[in-house]
C-alpha cells in the first residue's frame, strides 16, 4: 500500500522542463551572495528537479559571457569573467586621522622648518618615535631638508609641497595661524607652548624670523 501511494506520490509531483529549472538556478545563484551546493538549489526547487544537470546546461550558456557560472568548492556561484576583473577595481581614499604626535610634530616642521629631531623633541618637551617621522614621510607630508652645519650634522625636516597642495597653499609664507588651523579640524588640543605662532601676532622680529623658515622650504 505504502509503495503504491508513494508511486501515486510521484506521478503527481512532474519536475518541470529542463530549461524552467535553468532559469530557477540562474535566480537563485544570481540573487544568494554565497556559493551554494547543489542540495541546497534543489531544496528551493520543486520535487524531483535535478539542479546538477541544470547547472551543466547553464554553466555552457554562460561560456565566453560577461560572468560565467563558476564551481567554488562544493557550491557554485557567478562570477565575473576573469579577463574582465579589471573592471571591478575602484579606487578609493582612506581617510586617516594624525595622532596628536603627528600633528604636533608635523606643525612645528611647517613652522620652524629646517628644524632637526633634536629641536622638535625641544619645543615639544618629549621625544619623538620613529614611528611618527616615518607616518609623515610615507604621506609624503615632509622631506629631508638639508643637513645642518653643526656638530654631527643632524638631517633637518621640511614640509613637502605635497604638503602644500593638500591644505591649498601657494608656499609656505601661507600657512595659517593656529585658530585657522583649529577651524579648518586639524587641530583638536592646544599643542605645547612655541609649536604654533600665530602669523600676525607678536613682535616683527619674531614673524620675520618664522619667514625665514619658511623660505627654506625646497633648500636641500
Amino acid at each position: 500500500m505504502t509503495e503504491k501511494l508513494e508511486d501515486e506520490g510521484e506521478s503527481l509531483f512532474e519536475a518541470p522542463p529542463m530549461a524552467e529549472q535553468e532559469r530557477m538556478c540562474e535566480a537563485i545563484l544570481f540573487a544568494t551572495a554565497e556559493p551554494i551546493t547543489v542540495r541546497e538549489l534543489e531544496s528551493r526547487m520543486p520535487h524531483g528537479s535535478d539542479a546538477a544537470e541544470a547547472l551543466v546546461h547553464l554553466r555552457k550558456r554562460y561560456e565566453g559571457r560577461g560572468v560565467n557560472l563558476v564551481k567554488v568548492g562544493d557550491a557554485w556561484a557567478m562570477r565575473t569573467a576573469a579577463d574582465l576583473g579589471f573592471l571591478m577595481q575602484r579606487e578609493t581614499i582612506e581617510t586617516r586621522k594624525l595622532s596628536r604626535a603627528a600633528t604636533e610634530t608635523l606643525a612645528i616642521i611647517a613652522y620652524h622648518q629646517p628644524v632637526t629631531r633634536a629641536e622638535i623633541e625641544e619645543i615639544r618637551g618629549v621625544s619623538v618615535s620613529r614611528g611618527t617621522v616615518d607616518q609623515l614621510l610615507e604621506m609624503e607630508w615632509i622631506r629631508f631638508g638639508r643637513r645642518k652645519m653643526t656638530p654631527g650634522r643632524p638631517v633637518t625636516f621640511v614640509v613637502t609641497q605635497t604638503f602644500l597642495d593638500h591644505f591649498g597653499l601657494e608656499s609656505a609664507r601661507d600657512l595659517p595661524g593656529l585658530k585657522e588651523l583649529r577651524s579648518a579640524g586639524l587641530l583638536e588640543n592646544r599643542p605645547p607652548p612655541g609649536t604654533m605662532p600665530q602669523l600676525g601676532d607678536g613682535d616683527e622680529d619674531a614673524q620675520e624670523e618664522t619667514s625665514e623658515g619658511q623660505n627654506e622650504l625646497f633648500e636641500d
